[in-house]
């Protein structure tokens, strides 16, 4: 997983409420096996105008011109701004890994579905949320300037805007101690590594027949 320290970069906006994991990811693509490539299909049934299916060369693919994330001017967004409970719907841990592998590290709204906000924890994807108001105002200020940027200070808890104001957020201690240090569930076992080695080897030396082959 990605370490989150600082991030600075353009901001898309979602303009819409109660977005589920159905439309960030369709169900269609969870036939996949794979935990890679679903960025091409992040919202599908929004940004193209035919239907998708897992392994679909999406080059050609009919796009929809109207669909925020296929404006020229996001293009390379990596901070996603949207409204209330984003993520709402089925628990699919596909959602995040959607946002993840298209290039977004952080997704700023009011609320979000409980289980979504645990799974970007665990991907390397920062939710933050912030009032309503506030998110109005960066709503507005995207919408009036090209290329609008936001950084993201993961230490101090701030989002920082361009003319200096700054927006604290909420994060637990430990949610942030991964985050930083870029550790999912499995990076925060193998902290452990030469322990659990140890208490292998010595199991086998007081069990030996846990070690013997069956026939």
């Amino acid at each position: 997983m990605n370490k989150f320290t600082v991030h600075q970069g353009l901001v898309v906006p979602l303009d819409r409420e109660n977005v589920d994991t159905d439309a960030i990811i369709p169900k269609q693509f969870l036939k996949s096996i794979k935990k890679t490539g679903f960025g091409q299909n992040l919202f599908d049934e929004w940004r193209y105008l035919d239907h998708g299916e897992p392994g679909q060369d999406c080059t050609n693919r009919p796009i929809n011109s109207e669909f925020v994330l296929n404006q020229s001017r996001y293009k390379g967004a990596s901070i996603l701004l949207t409204r209330q409970n984003f993520g709402c719907g089925s628990s699919r841990e596909h959602a995040p890994w959607a946002l993840e592998q298209y290039g977004f590290r952080a997704v700023i709204a009011p609320s979000f579905a409980d289980i979504f906000f645990n799974n970007c924890y665990k991907n390397g994807l920062l939710p933050i949320a912030l009032s309503a108001q506030q998110v109005d105002h960066l709503f507005n200020e995207t919408a009036a300037f090209n290329g609008y940027q936001l950084t993201i200070d993961l230490e101090k808890q701030q989002v920082i805007a361009p003319d200096g104001r700054t927006y604290d957020f909420e994060i637990a201690a430990f949610r942030k101690y991964c985050m930083v240090n870029g550790l999912d569930d499995i990076g925060l076992t193998l902290r452990h590594a030469d322990k659990i080695k140890t208490y292998e080897s010595e199991r086998v030396l007081r069990m030996p027949w846990l070690a013997t082959k069956l026939p």
